[in-house]
């Protein structure tokens, strides 16, 4: 099989991926393989897939987003559907990975979940993951199978650097300990100074900020994380740099999660624009901060590892070629 021959490549969409599959496609320029998914009126799913799959390199991309466990049964579905009609080799694309930030067991009696998803998708058929931006880090060890993450910070600095010269006197805050090492990448791609927010969690959906390490006033400032859930985290976290003196503050964060009453802290906050990626759907519920938000497409970056996997070439040489440098505990 030659690298211009795709021929054994099929590249399925899950019912919540479809226009991001529809991009990674286009990127490839090779048709979205045909397949249908139902409920039936008790719930139940049924996924069909339309065409010969037999001894294909086949690639589901279905993000486990809300509706979380109907997603993540649709993707299970999927993975036996393709393994039964002998398909050579079924890949995971996962955009969004739900339960990931139940990692570990931070209390008495309580499930480690990111574990027990990883081990449905192995036991369903699985023989490899493609994710984005993981929660974890270690989530990667929690699969028994060989799992290819990918960062969206070539996404990110390619619209940041458009834009450069509309953020004078820059400086990248971390919105917690946690996210220094991805702003201090940041700060060497755009260039500016460096803050952390000391961040503690009261509860799962309530976080307070108290505190700021580094200098802020007069700043433009930057906050990326790896995703925006309930809006708390960064709605304090603004609250506080502007109190700190800063000009102007704008958010970025590669999973544009927004639960609860996140879309309406953020519409009466006083962040200036919200960038996220199309990891998950977006649609009508982002309408009240649609003037402050900017979607990215990650498309492109899913269709090249794609790409790469699928002619048995590195992850890492995406990195590379992006000219951007990923840190020394990144996976290969």
């Amino acid at each position: 099989m030659t690298e211009t021959n795709t021929s054994e490549l099929k590249i399925f969409a899950g019912r919540n991926t479809a226009v991001l599959t529809a991009r990674v496609c286009d990127h490839l320029k090779i048709p979205l393989a045909a397949s249908r998914t139902e409920e039936f009126p008790d719930g139940e799913l049924l996924v069909k897939v339309e065409e010969d799959v037999r001894g294909r390199d086949c690639f589901v991309v279905l993000g486990t987003s809300a509706p979380v466990n109907e997603n993540i049964l649709e993707l299970l579905i999927f993975m036996d559907c393709l393994k039964r009609a002998s398909a050579k080799r079924v890949t995971c694309v996962i955009p969004y990975f739900g339960y990931a930030r139940q990692d570990r067991k931070d209390a008495g009696r309580v499930p480690i979940t990111a574990k027990l998803v990883a081990n449905l998708i192995t036991a369903a058929g699985a023989d490899r993951v493609l994710a984005v931006d993981l929660h974890a880090a270690q989530i990667q060890g929690f699969f028994d199978l060989p799992v290819d993450h990918l960062t969206a910070t070539p996404v990110f600095a390619r619209y940041f650097m458009s834009i450069r010269e509309k953020l004078p006197d820059l400086c990248l805050v971390s919105p917690d300990v946690g996210n220094v090492k991805v702003a201090e990448s940041f700060a060497n791609i755009l260039g500016g100074e460096l803050a952390i927010i000391n961040k503690r969690r009261i509860s799962g959906s309530e976080v307070t900020t108290d505190n700021i390490i580094g200098n802020v006033k007069g700043k433009t400032v930057l906050m990326i994380d790896d995703m925006i859930s309930t809006g708390g985290t960064v709605c304090e976290a603004a609250d506080l740099v502007l109190r700190m003196g800063a000009r102007e503050v704008h958010v970025a964060a590669t999973h544009g999660v927004f639960a609860g009453k996140a879309v309406e802290k953020i519409a009466a906050s006083r962040i200036s624009s919200v960038v996220v990626t199309n990891t998950i759907p977006g649609g009508p519920r982002l309408d009240p901060i649609r003037s402050k938000l900017v979607e990215l497409c990650v498309g492109d970056l899913l269709g090249d590892a794609i790409h790469n996997i699928h002619f048995n070439k590195s992850i890492s040489a995406l990195f590379r070629a992006a000219g951007v440098k990923r840190s020394p505990d990144a996976p290969a």
